[in-house]
């Protein structure tokens, strides 16, 4: 019974923490160019000597 008393403040702790994070995340614009990453991994890289790999 006293095992519970300490692991549900933790859960609450660890709860709250990662929904502060996600927050923090949203507010800072993490998450507004999703459609971006996603593109940028296609479009070919320019070399700066025009030489090819």
């Amino acid at each position: 019974m006293t095992g519970i008393a300490v692991l549900i403040p933790i859960a609450l702790l660890l709860g709250l923490s990662g929904l502060a994070a996600f927050m923090w995340s949203l507010s800072h614009g993490q998450f507004d160019d999703l459609e971006g990453a996603a593109v940028r991994i296609l479009i070919d890289d320019e070399l700066k000597d025009g030489t090819q790999p």
